[in-house]
């Protein structure tokens, strides 16, 4: 398959996206399309798809196979999926309570039956019978990609397009995924594939670098130059004068952020986390790594109050027993936190500032009206973390990784005692990595907050850590 883009514009809202973009692809080559945060990439993979009006000519010539409509497949970044009544209307703690996932699909119901035998190959392949049961509510990130990219194989497609789908494996998911896609070339579908070059794999030939919705670079693979992966507004990284007029230090008194003995959970007779045990001191800077499944997102709930099976369970939260008299917002208000879950069910309708002013009040979503003393805090952190120029932008307008920056200042917006920050720099480019981690560890050289930090990344991980918690299969995994 060639594809020729020609002199391709996209606007949203009078405001330019993407401007004369031409390439051009041979039926030999693959793609890949790299670039900071916000220049673009998504929406012209959506444009490709043909999901996106757009001027301009996106042309296939399909001749060497002979096909009239040739399948095109795009696996965005984040997977939305419906109940049984065909309605998308769940929420972030559904996940977590076993009823409430009877009205989900299973991964099983997934997969069409019209050709077994390929289904079981990629079913296989990226090892979907240990989650084959499970109800899509109760994925993890990870799993959840793991099952579009095995579904969508299934539907034999020309060309595949794939968004950052790295995002949310592990080491190994991802050294499987690139060794996928060159297996999936070698069968003969063409990819195009939207990834920072440090993760693309050996079957790519040529990459497109696009910056502020121009490409600045087209060509063979190992021609590239050397290219600035972000805006140079970027650049400028948190002070502590900075943090000091955002940062209002707690007076909570507490030994122990988190204490769990003997904590035992299960979802349909299987078990997640088994016999564990942990101890969070307060002012502890915790790493927590492990292989996609291993429990993580499981534990992580227990702590953010998400989880209703934490009553059963010997836990204790700021020196204080589940179940013995605490509302779940008793807890929220102490804990600032991101995941990629709590992304995929946020509301994005709201504005940016909406979207942080909204963790003062622990809600998905802005449910009423801040004061001015919270609406100045609130322009305070936006104006550190650099999304100040958004603040008026709704969410569904910006690319994920400049959401997911809006998350993460959402999180720290009310300076809890303990943050919790799962994969949060997934979908931020690497100059928007580093002036988060820069923030994390301004925040805990400067103050005794609390941290447990989630990443499958370790170029990702702050300074400050200063233990590590490794899980696989439910249980500790002793260094």
């Amino acid at each position: 398959m060639e594809i020729n883009i020609k002199e391709v514009r996209i606007m949203l809202g009078g405001k330019i996206l993407l401007d004369n973009i031409n390439l051009s692809m041979a039926h030999d080559e693959q793609w890949a399309i790299t670039g900071p945060s916000g220049s673009g990439k998504t929406t012209l993979g959506k444009a490709i798809a043909g999901k996106i009006f757009h001027r301009g000519i996106i042309s296939f010539d399909t001749a060497e196979k002979q096909e009239i409509n040739p399948k095109i497949l795009l696996i965005e970044q984040q997977h939305q999926f419906k109940n049984r009544s065909n309605v998308q209307q769940f929420y972030y703690q559904q996940r977590f309570n076993s009823s409430d996932a009877e009205d989900t699909l299973t991964v099983a119901e997934q997969f069409d039956d019209t050709d077994q035998q390929l289904n079981k190959y990629w079913i296989n392949f990226f090892n979907i019978w240990p989650i084959i049961d499970k109800p899509l509510i109760q994925l993890s990130n990870g799993e959840n990609k793991r099952l579009q990219l095995a579904k969508a194989m299934t539907e034999s497609p020309s060309l595949l397009i794939l968004d950052n789908p790295f995002i949310g494996l592990d080491k190994e998911g991802r050294s499987t995924l690139q060794e996928g896609l060159n297996k999936i070339v070698q069968a003969g579908t063409k990819i195009i594939l939207f990834a920072p070059p440090e993760d693309l794999p050996s079957c790519i030939t040529h990459i497109a670098f696009i910056k502020e919705g121009k490409i600045h670079f087209a060509g063979p693979k190992d021609n590239q130059p050397m290219l600035v992966a972000s805006s140079d507004d970027d650049a400028i990284f948190p002070t502590p004068l900075a943090l000091q007029k955002c940062y209002a230090t707690s007076s909570l008194p507490f030994k122990h952020a988190v204490e769990m003995r003997n904590v035992n959970i299960a979802y349909n007779g299987k078990e997640i986390l088994s016999n564990f045990n942990w101890q969070v001191k307060k002012g502890e800077r915790w790493c927590v790594t492990g292989p996609n499944g291993a429990g993580k997102s499981t534990l992580l709930s227990l702590i953010s109050a998400d989880n209703p099976q934490a009553y059963a369970n010997d836990i204790y939260l700021f020196d204080r027993k589940r179940g013995t008299g605490e509302s779940i917002w008793d807890i929220k208000k102490n804990i600032g936190y991101v995941s990629p879950e709590l992304h995929l069910f946020f509301d994005l309708g709201i504005t940016c500032q909406e979207a942080v002013t909204s963790g003062l009040f622990d809600t998905i979503g802005l449910f009423r009206k801040p004061g001015p003393t919270e609406t100045s805090i609130v322009l305070d952190w936006m104006e550190m973390l650099g999304i100040s120029a958004i603040k008026e932008k709704r969410l569904n307008q910006l690319s994920l990784g400049e959401q997911r920056l809006v998350m993460l200042t959402r999180a720290l917006v009310k300076s809890p005692p303990m943050l919790i920050l799962d994969e949060p720099c997934q979908g931020l480019d690497a100059q928007q990595t580093a002036k988060f981690k820069n923030t994390i560890d301004l925040i805990c050289k400067s103050t005794s907050t609390t941290l447990i930090y989630v990443s499958h990344y370790s170029q990702d991980i702050p300074t400050c850590i200063t233990h590590h918690l490794q899980l696989k299969a439910g249980k500790k995994i002793e260094e």
